[in-house]
């Protein structure tokens, strides 16, 4: 379990990682490629659940499981995207405790008299952004925000919002800011450049996009992809058990809401992706618990194409300001994460190993472990940056061909569904992408491209 588990002896959960089962039978049955259940789960988290602590012998053995599997479903290529993140607000009043990135939303009023070190774009500043990033090759960009207050879905939904006289539906018109967000439909249209890929909007600001109506989230998503989005990320997540939401985000989205979201966008025809934010509070059977409804989600629509585990990074954080948390998960636990998720998710191919939380060298230990796909280049990256994390915010096709051919495995540039592949050698540097809209081949910047500062700040 995490190291933070030990911080705030008051957090007692009815969830326990304790099994009926057996470490030896959870193995047998991972290694036949037996459907697991979340005892079986548990077990492996764990490396058995009737000794403390995580036993370095029993570990391999599932890194090996994992890996194999892995092999199996899809062989020995290692995927990655060229993106570029864009996030167009900091403005929220969520309180999420994991989270660093948001700033409170009165800080960007107008008549706010005090320092302000977030910010807000514009759609014009965010279509500028994503258009320069096309001419670096990008196929990707995505985009994920806090929840600004006056943010409405489109023109048709902000006159909803404004005959409302209801502060819990946490509405205020775009006069009050110093900068105008303008609409979700209008950011999206925005980001929509020359055909490249639009991955935004998680249940979260979907939730936050129909507030104050009775609009269904296939609607809501509708609209969405009707100005341009492709695909939903899976984020907003965390662990998707109550009694832990509770504890860490309890004014966010539940965990059904979060399902039901999904599962609308997957139903207007949007690829999705899915995640799990741990290593906070949490154990072992709120994971294990996890897996099984993104499993479940995945048994329904068949439309998610990658999992992704997220480390969590504490320092900046309240979890850790607070005293909740004295750390994050151990290396021992991110690698069982990684292989369990592959043992345990047998019905998604792809599971993704995030180098902007782990680091290079455990990022590429990650793909021996059970993960196939890389992540991206990026190009910027501010929450986990804003939370404590240290990786950097941008890797090249070159940097990309020589680590992952380091391990003996073959680099494969990928589109944002995987639909597109193409094969990298290092040998042919200096390497660039070709999936974009744009993308000639020509290597990208070493550093993060030049981007218009944001109005506010």
């Amino acid at each position: 379990m995490a190291d933070g588990l030990d911080a705030d002896p008051d957090l007692a959960f009815e969830h326990t990682p304790t099994s009926d089962q057996s470490f030896e039978n959870a193995l047998a049955k991972a290694r036949d490629g037996t459907r697991l259940t979340v005892d079986d789960a548990i077990e492996l988290l764990t490396t058995g659940s009737d000794d403390d602590g995580i036993d370095p012998q029993r570990k391999e053995q599932v890194l090996e499981a994992a890996d194999r599997r892995r092999a199996e479903v899809v062989g020995e290529e290692v995927t990655f995207v060229a993106n570029l993140n864009n996030n167009v607000t900091t403005a929220c009043d969520v309180g999420c405790l994991f989270c660093n990135f948001k700033d409170a939303a009165q800080r960007f009023e107008r008549d706010h008299d005090g320092e302000n070190d977030g910010f807000t774009k514009t759609p014009a500043q965010s279509r500028e952004i994503v258009d320069d990033a096309l001419d670096m090759g990008i196929y990707e960009v995505c985009s994920v925000s806090g929840l600004h207050p006056a943010f409405a879905l489109d023109d048709e939904h902000r006159g909803v919002l404004e005959t409302l006289d209801d502060p819990d539906v946490q509405y205020t018109p775009p006069e009050a800011y110093d900068v105008d967000p303008g609409t979700y439909v209008e950011q999206i249209d925005a980001m929509n450049v020359d055909g490249v890929h639009v991955h935004s909007m998680t249940p979260e600001e979907a939730y936050h996009a129909r507030r104050g109506t009775d609009w269904s989230y296939e609607e809501v998503y509708r609209r969405l992809r009707d100005a341009g989005l492709d695909s939903v990320p899976g984020t907003a997540a965390e662990i998707l058990v109550p009694e832990v939401r509770e504890a860490i985000c309890p004014g966010k989205i539940g965990a059904e809401e979060w399902l039901t979201a999904m599962e609308a966008a997957a139903n207007v025809g949007l690829d999705i992706t899915a995640t799990i934010m741990y290593g906070h509070v949490e154990n072992a059977a709120h994971r294990a618990v996890h897996l099984q409804r993104v499993r479940e989600l995945q048994d329904r629509t068949g439309a998610i194409t990658e999992f992704v585990p997220l480390s969590f990074i504490h320092p900046e954080t309240p979890l850790y300001r607070q005293g909740l948390v004295d750390g994050g998960a151990s290396d021992d636990e991110d690698e069982l994460m990684i292989a369990v998720s592959r043992l345990f998710l047998d019905n998604v191919e792809h599971i993704q190993s995030s180098w902007v939380k782990y680091g290079d060298e455990q990022g590429l230990k990650m793909l021996s472990c059970g993960a196939d796909d890389f992540m991206g280049t990026i190009l910027s990256e501010e929450i986990t940056k804003r939370a404590g994390g240290d990786y950097g915010e941008i890797r090249t096709f070159d940097q990309y061909a020589e680590m992952i051919e380091s391990i003996g495995r073959v680099p494969v540039e990928r589109s944002t569904d995987y639909r597109k592949r193409r094969k990298l050698d290092a040998d042919d540097a200096p390497l660039g992408p070709l999936l974009g809209p744009r993308a000639d081949g020509s290597p990208m910047l070493d550093g993060v491209p030049e981007q218009p500062p944001a109005a506010d700040d």
